[in-house]
């Protein structure tokens, strides 16, 4: 199958009758939840996992994958009129968005977001289908060694990128480590860590775990954070942008397209840093950069087609190397091993239903994220008054009976108790969870891969270094962690620790 025939494949998957409707429900449900203070798509994911036991692989990941990419524009909705980012994406579009909404622009503001996002997306999209082969080939001489370096990799460089401190982000990855050794040992059958529990010896469940620690921790820390509704203050009016706020904001939209592309490539790279690097961008190269932060339209034109571009592209190595690059991403991966699909450079020769039909369907849903978000935005301005609390009590029924009716034991229940609260007391002491999930999701390939590695070789760790692929990517690995350590530098110089700025959205809340 060549590379045109297989994109068109791809479209045959998506526009089937069946997958349309999770597209759309896909957006729709992540444009909600991303309306929604606090709630975010990693929480929503992890609620919808057990649905993956239910559906066909394809439908599956292409409603979570909507979910993912809805939920970014959603959050722009609530920074636009609240000046309350609904997702981390979204804090740099209160800096201009909500002045012009106070000036009576918020009509304009959203629909520069909505034309933004789609102009990201579809080009991104593009950069999908056209990278994603080229890397799944190179990737198909992997062996042992090469697994063993990304898995590793993996963890390690999202470690290195968060948002907190590297020591903590560490410590979260090592405890993700340990948690993926629970059960029997893959090569000599022997139990290790199962304290004699019958219902261990299979290792902990990835559900439980994943719905623990986003679903019912979230649930816990918004509860705890926003109890009660909220008040629109502006008027929306005309919704659709001018010829001259295209003309003002055109530039804007291509730039943030291209740089979002290209980071969302990146561990750790995704929405927020695309979203953050274009605004930055467009402040240094205007001619009045006063005018940002009081309402400039470029402002909110460039991050949100970062932010989406970013989002899109993100799926590049996961789908080809099996390297999950932020969290919510992780959750996709464990959907596909749920599916007993494992990512990586096999998926498009091996899946191509999923490969490419999840591709199409960004195409299709990104379509659609634009025409219900110039339609619709009545509709979630309402979404915006109901209390927390109430969602929230429904999304713990729903986690309750969802995890119970995956494997019908009540053990997972207390699993998924128990991380709830871990989750909880993770955000509130201010570590990240995703690299604990990342490593106990890459934990059981990187033993394995590890093992098989010192078979091949003897015990000689030179395996790593001798093979030309493998000495690549070590060497990748070597220039990314560079790169964050100069991030990191950069950011003390100015005085800012890397953990305030997991801390925007709270702070852009309180303001």
């Amino acid at each position: 199958m060549n590379h045109l025939d297989s994109v068109l494949h791809g479209f045959q998957v998506a526009l089937q009758p069946g997958n349309l409707v999770f597209v759309a429900l896909g957006v729709l449900i992540g444009t909600f939840i991303g309306v929604l203070p606090g709630l975010g798509p990693t929480a929503t994911i992890a609620l919808l996992l057990p649905l993956t036991y239910v559906l066909d692989p394809a439908p599956a990941i292409i409603l979570l994958a909507g979910i993912y990419y809805g939920s970014v524009y959603g959050g722009t909705i609530t920074s636009v009129l609240l000046r309350i980012p609904g997702e981390a994406s979204s804090v740099v579009t209160t800096f201009d968005g909500y002045p012009m909404a106070q000036k009576g622009r918020a009509g304009p503001a959203l629909g520069i977001a909505a034309v933004g996002s789609f102009v990201g997306g579809i080009t991104a999209t593009v950069f999908l289908v056209v990278l994603a082969p080229l890397l799944a080939g190179v990737a198909l001489n992997f062996g042992p060694p090469e697994y063993t370096l990304v898995a590793l990799t993996g963890v390690l460089l999202v470690a290195w990128m968060g948002n907190v401190s590297v020591g903590r982000a560490l410590v979260a990855a090592g405890l993700g480590l340990f948690l993926a050794t629970v059960g029997l040992d893959s090569v000599s059958g022997e139990p290790r860590f199962t304290l004699g529990s019958t219902d261990l010896l299979a290792g902990l469940s990835f559900i439980p775990i994943a719905m623990g620690l986003f679903g019912l921790g979230e649930v816990l820390y918004s509860i705890d954070k926003s109890p009660t509704g909220t008040k629109i203050k502006h008027k929306i009016g005309r919704i659709w942008p001018s010829r001259a706020d295209f003309r003002q904001s055109g530039g804007a939209l291509a730039r943030g397209t291209l740089l979002g592309s290209v980071l969302g490539l990146l561990p750790g790279g995704g929405s927020v840093v695309s979203s953050m690097t274009a605004y930055v961008v467009e402040k240094r190269r205007a001619k009045d950069p006063s005018r940002f932060g009081k309402g400039a339209i470029e402002g909110v034109a460039g991050p949100e087609a970062a932010s989406n571009a970013g989002s899109t592209t993100a799926f590049v190595p996961l789908l080809t190397l099996g390297i999950p690059p932020n969290v919510v991403l992780a959750l996709l991966y464990g959907a596909l091993l749920i599916q007993g699909i494992t990512p990586g450079p096999s998926l498009m020769v091996n899946q191509p239903d999923v490969f490419w039909g999840v591709i199409a369907s960004m195409f299709v849903g990104n379509v659609l994220l634009l025409v219900f978000n110039t339609a619709l935005i009545g509709a979630w301005v309402q979404v915006l008054r109901v209390p927390i609390t109430i969602l929230s009590t429904v999304a713990l029924v729903v986690m309750l009976i969802g995890v119970y009716t995956v494997q019908n034991r009540v053990s997972d229940i207390v699993v998924m108790l128990v991380f709830g609260l871990l989750g909880y007391a993770l955000r509130k002491f201010g570590y990240e969870v995703g690299p604990l999930v990342l490593a106990f999701i890459l934990g059981g390939i990187l033993e394995v891969s590890l093992r098989q590695s010192l078979l091949i070789s003897g015990g000689d760790f030179s395996i790593f270094v001798t093979r030309p692929v493998s000495l690549g990517i070590l060497a990748v690995v070597a220039v990314v962690v560079l790169v964050a350590f100069g991030r990191r530098w950069a950011l003390s110089r100015r005085g800012i620790a890397p953990a305030q700025e997991e801390r925007a959205p709270e702070d852009a809340e309180r303001s």
